[in-house]
């Protein structure tokens, strides 16, 4: 499939997801979310754009106009427009149909009909009259108290190819599953030969307790050890034959499981090519229909990723081109007295760095117009009165909805949507945007999201008893080194370390543990493993406990708790079940400049003997309760480093029976708020309302971080409540620390 057909095939899908928004909600009752739905229109006529289709884009551009006067309140939304809009919706979806086929064409009875609701004087704004039932128009549809609608799902398309190849692969793990049947029926009757042979043993005992020694007994003896010797030996030929084909089989059976496994990870990857192939042609079509000159030049498209995430960012990246030729554009007069080309020049790059997506919209072209900016927020009141803002704050504000600098509306620009949809789906995915000036003109946006769903190279080590994972692209070197060799500048320690060329390089050191809150645990030999990180803000020396070894696996999204967008870019599975954190470079490295004093570590309660004489230590008992195995596991593991017993629960209900039962004693209890049967708020209510457990230190850690969700859990008793989306282990272990 050539990327015209792909881009098509991603567009029919997502026209269809745009057009089902607009329709239900319309078609909903109580007001019309008119900021979606504006935002659907103007997506869509992106999206017709890129994929070469200049009717959809025209109506799409109209029922943009439209909403947009609607919500504005220049014009009610009576028969005259729904009617309009919902023809507009059905030329779409039949357009596309149709175009998938061959030639289409459109017919303009949708255009004419926007287009009377557009002219001027119709429809002034007035109580509007009762309106027929949506349902005339688009019917609903149909559901019961015992069959619920459920919301439409999306679609994937994938080659045709890459479904063949998981279907072949699925076919050889089904071939391969045979040879384990085989195996086993072999070992049961080996089992089986073993089973007689020890019947014959036994009995030949018998025999030889109860003969009197003569000729006649002897010789029977012999002829049974004889069978048996034989026996045995047959046997043991059939066990290492056996232990031959169980090891094939296997190995058989694993290779299988590999491909299979990586045929349907390769579903999920596909090159950026795929989905943003079309996007440099569209601002090119752009520019020439607005008399622009404009060169358009990639980068990077050949870079795997999650399809998903490709999807969720064509919108952005459109917005992003688009905004970056309306507001760079200059006369090719003012750009050649500035000695740039005549051509204004846009590049898009798609690169990864440690463990992150970077996509940046770089132009030469004027560059972003402080003064504008400040104006229109200081208009917006963005900005206060008498308030002065730095270069970096005025650049956050054109990221803000309805933000825009243009003096008038056009297809390209002046209604402040673009910035806004690329800062809301950046943070969507956990990721951010931000504007900065070029040197020497022009701008650059760049978008740095978190990679997921790939499979990369990682670094696998332990630090503080807990393994993670760090690029393999930024760990330069793997190093010993003796502690002796250590110095401290400022009061922080470094070392010097051979670097590329052979020069010694001086830099920070800092503890993988202390940076984590963990505890390390040095090898026997006394030196201390040491990684040389470097990552797009420096270099520093990472010292963990131990060195595993380098891995290619599935990076996939960071978990609710750790998803320090700062600090955690994922996390991949060891084995079949345990989960690691994959750690961003730059993260550690800022942490290193602002870690300040080692965290205090747990100390042991002390708890007397039975005779009450001889206190013994103990380690303080943590009862864990969250539904999430992922989020139990980690956390368990976090707090096992620091030192503590853990014990988990799946839910607030087995959390209190299991208090209430008194299995063993517990100082403290780590609730997440949402679970079933009984939530964090329900758990922290019935403890408190019980003698035994009023005093019992409860902290809630959940992804719930309203004011009001503080506050109810604080007024109902909770010791400390942390969020997960700021989750910082060492918060977490100093604020346990200060409970016990």
């Amino acid at each position: 499939m050539d990327i015209r057909q792909q881009l098509l095939a991603a567009f029919e899908v997502e026209h269809r997801e745009h057009l089902d928004a607009i329709r239900a909600a319309l078609a909903a009752e109580g007001p019309v979310d008119w900021q979606d739905v504006f935002r659907r229109a103007h997506s869509l006529k992106g999206a017709a754009r890129a994929v070469d289709l200049p009717p959809v884009e025209a109506v799409s551009h109209q029922l943009e106009a439209l909403f947009e006067r609607i919500s504005s309140g220049g014009r009610p939304l009576d028969r005259e427009a729904r009617a309009a809009t919902h023809l507009a919706l059905d030329r779409i979806e039949a357009y596309v149909a149709a175009s998938a086929a061959g030639p289409a064409t459109m017919p303009d009875d949708a255009l004419a009909a926007l287009n009377a609701c557009l002219a001027p004087g119709a429809a002034a704004p007035s109580p509007p009259p009762p309106m027929e039932p949506v349902a005339a128009l688009v019917p609903p549809p149909v559901a019961t108290a015992e069959a619920p609608a459920e919301p439409s799902q999306p679609v994937l398309r994938v080659p045709a190819a890459a479904v063949e190849a998981l279907t072949r692969a699925s076919h050889g793990l089904w071939t391969a599953l045979p040879g384990q049947s085989v195996v086993a029926g072999r070992i049961a009757r080996l089992a089986a030969n073993a089973g007689e042979l020890r019947r014959r043993s036994e009995a030949a005992r018998r025999t030889a307790g109860t003969a009197d020694g003569g000729e006649s007994d002897i010789a029977g003896l012999r002829r049974a050890l004889a069978e048996i010797e034989s026996g045995l030996g047959a046997l043991s030929r059939e066990a290492a034959d056996l232990a031959q084909a169980h090891k094939a089989a296997v190995l058989s059976v694993e290779t299988a499981a590999r491909r299979l496994r990586e045929e349907s990870e390769r579903l999920a990857l596909v090159p950026a090519e795929t989905v943003f192939g079309g996007l440099a042609r569209a601002v090119r079509d752009m520019a020439r229909a607005d008399g622009r000159e404009v060169e358009v030049s990639t980068r990077g498209l050949d870079l795997p990723v999650e399809r998903a995430m490709l999807q969720a960012l064509k919108d952005p990246v459109l917005h992003a081109l688009r905004n970056a030729l309306s507001h760079g554009a200059e006369s090719p007069e003012a750009r050649r007295h500035l000695g740039k080309p005549a051509a204004l020049s846009i590049l898009l790059t798609v690169e990864a760095q440690g463990g992150r997506l970077v996509l940046g919209i770089h132009d030469d072209g004027r560059g972003p117009d402080l003064s504008a900016i400040e104006a229109t927020g200081r208009a917006r009141g963005l900005v206060a009165p008498g308030e002065r803002l730095d270069a970096e704050a005025l650049l956050a504000l054109p990221f803000e909805p309805g933000f825009s600098t243009a003096g008038a509306v056009d297809a390209l620009s002046g209604r402040g949507m673009g910035l806004s949809v690329v800062a809301e789906v950046a943070r969507s995915l956990h990721g951010q945007a931000g504007l900065a000036r070029r040197t020497p003109h022009g701008t650059s946006l760049i978008l740095t999201l978190p990679l997921s769903a790939a499979r990369r190279p990682v670094l696998i080590v332990e630090a503080g008893g807990t393994r993670y994972a760090l690029p393999s692209g930024s760990s330069e070197a793997l190093l010993r080194l003796d502690p002796a060799a250590l110095d401290t500048v400022s009061g922080r320690p470094v070392a010097q370390v051979p670097g590329e060329g052979g020069e010694r390089l001086t830099l920070p050191l800092g503890e993988l543990g202390d940076l984590l809150g963990g505890r390390p645990n040095r090898p026997e030999d006394g030196t201390i493993p040491v990684i040389r990180l470097r990552g797009t803000r420096g270099r520093c020396l990472l010292a963990v406990d131990r060195l595993e070894e380098v891995r290619t696996l599935l990076v996939l999204p960071a978990p609710p708790i750790g998803n320090d967008a700062s600090l955690v870019t994922g996390t991949v599975i060891l084995g079949t079940d345990t989960p690691v954190l994959v750690l961003d470079p730059d993260g550690l490295i800022d942490r290193l400049g602002r870690a300040g004093p080692r965290a205090a570590r747990p100390q042991p309660r002390e708890q007397e003997t039975g005779n009450g004489t001889m206190p013994e230590k103990r380690r303080s008992t943590i009862l864990v309760v969250d539904d999430s195995i992922t989020t139990r596991t980690l956390e368990k593991s976090i707090l096992e480093a620091a030192g503590y017993r853990v014990i988990v629960c799946v839910d607030g209900q087995e959390a209190l029976d299991r208090l209430r039962a008194r299995i063993e004693p517990v100082d403290l209890v780590v609730a997440d708020v949402e679970m079933p049967r009984l939530t964090g708020f329900g758990l922290v209510e019935a403890l408190r309302a019980e003698e035994d457990f009023a005093r019992l230190p409860i902290v809630l850690m959940t992804s719930r971080g309203d004011e009001e969700d503080i506050a109810r859990g604080l007024q109902l008793g909770a010791d400390a409540y942390l969020t997960k989306q700021k989750f910082d282990q060492r918060e977490l272990l100093d604020t346990i620390g200060q409970l016990l």
